[in-house]
């Protein structure tokens, strides 16, 4: 089964606009995304209040530009928004590096995300966490899927990787919904996009919210520093990074900030997307309930259709031809990956949900061959093979139960209510 037809009608070129938020929140990017790719694979998009973009909607491209930090760098920011210069260093954190110092910062908790160390030391605490998730969201017959299941889960897990209270999980991911969410009325009072927001311009995500996760993360640092601890706060505070440069009190704000968005909301978005395509594709579920030899690999096709980040920007640092375009030094230039995903050009009939397709793992989901590679790639990947080892043998019905609404975004891939019946096995 297909992406349901209705939100992929053919979308004229010069009605394609990637900057209209409403359009995400509707589903809608994908029929825009099939345009670009087939008439304009890198087209300039006018924004209402900022200076527009170059869309780079071709998989051969976004690796392109992905890879080639010296002309296309992360340097002036990897979003949309565009922040003004003297707010750049209190804003800026290790997505916003490039060269040595990147490389830098993200080896001091490199190691703890390699495969090997997640089987040793979260494997087993992972297993027994998706089955206690699992049973107490199957103990009712209806429930909203985000909430007992792709929410509850991965932050679960950064409450492990932090060494914090269990009892803290709501509050982060109050936290990151706040942050993450920050075009969404349901999730913020301060709307990105609106006037209401500048005064917090100085601020991460234009969000004063990002003040209590500073200070918060700051009381764990005072409890932790000098200390023995192998948590990622206690790694981050007490290692000196390799090219000399200790971390700084902003640097440790940014980075603690990243790790409360990035531990939990790509992992959810992703279990959520895919409990939907299971849903609208019963025949891939089935499958996978009879051969759940399956599953390891079907968790790329999974990473491919979820697309659980839209987008990342980068800026150029010089004149340069993309696509047939000319693209002018500081430009910036959107790496819109949901397209990626869908190229026709490297997945075959792309708008499948096939758990069976061979190259899935050629995704551009994490960033495939970036620098800026995503660090929890790997745990992502468990969290999700083994959330659904659990939980498909355990489901003999499942269906949509009212509207599944998602995240009003075009960052974010996300869906914030996802209510279902279940017949359990």
């Amino acid at each position: 089964m297909s992406q349901p037809q209705a939100h992929r009608t053919a979308v004229p070129l010069d009605e394609v606009d990637l900057s209209d938020i409403d359009r995400f929140a509707r589903n809608e990017a994908w029929a825009q995304f099939d345009t670009l790719r087939r008439e304009a694979p890198v087209h300039w998009n006018p924004e209402p209040n900022a200076s527009g973009f170059w869309s780079v909607t071709r998989h051969a491209d976004i690796c392109a530009v992905d890879r080639d930090p010296e002309t296309f760098t992360s340097t002036q920011f990897v979003g949309l928004e565009e922040v003004d210069d003297d707010l750049m260093d209190a804003r800026r954190s290790m997505l916003e590096m490039d060269g040595s110092r990147h490389r830098a910062l993200r080896k001091l908790i490199q190691r703890e995300f390699m495969q090997r160390n997640l089987v040793r030391n979260y494997e087993d605490f992972l297993r027994g966490l998706t089955n206690a998730t699992v049973t107490a969201a199957l103990a009712e017959p209806e429930f909203d899927f985000v909430e007992k299941v792709s929410a509850d889960f991965p932050i679960q897990v950064l409450v492990r990787l932090l060494d914090v209270p269990e009892g803290d999980t709501g509050k982060l991911i109050d936290w990151g919904n706040e942050m993450v969410g920050n075009t969404d009325p349901d999730y913020t009072q301060y709307l990105a996009d609106s006037p209401e927001s500048e005064q917090y311009k100085h601020l991460p995500f234009r969000s004063p919210t990002t003040q209590e996760v500073f200070e918060y993360g700051r009381e764990l640092v005072r409890q932790r520093k000098g200390g023995d601890g192998t948590d990622l706060i206690s790694l981050l505070i007490n290692r000196t990074p390799e090219d000399g440069e200790p971390l700084s009190a902003r640097d440790f704000d940014n980075y603690f900030l990243l790790l409360v968005i990035a531990g939990n909301e790509t992992t959810r978005h992703a279990i959520s997307q895919t409990m939907l395509a299971l849903i609208e594709n019963p025949d891939q579920l089935a499958l996978l309930q009879q051969q759940p030899e399956l599953l390891p690999a079907a968790v790329e096709e999974f990473l491919r259709w979820a697309s659980p980040v839209y987008h990342f920007r980068r800026t150029a640092t010089r004149d340069v031809e993309l696509g047939g375009q000319k693209i002018n030094e500081g430009d910036k230039v959107v790496m819109w990956f949901g397209s990626g995903n869908r190229d026709e050009d490297v997945f075959a009939d792309p708008h499948r949900f096939d758990v069976t397709r061979g190259n899935a793992m050629e995704h551009v989901t994490f960033g495939k061959g970036s620098p800026h590679l995503c660090l929890g790639n790997m745990l992502a990947r468990m969290e999700i093979r083994l959330m659904f080892t659990e939980l498909l043998p355990r489901i003999r019905n499942i269906e949509l139960a009212g509207e599944v609404t998602r995240i009003r975004s075009n960052f974010v891939n996300g869906i914030k209510k996802f209510p279902v019946r279940v017949e359990p096995a």
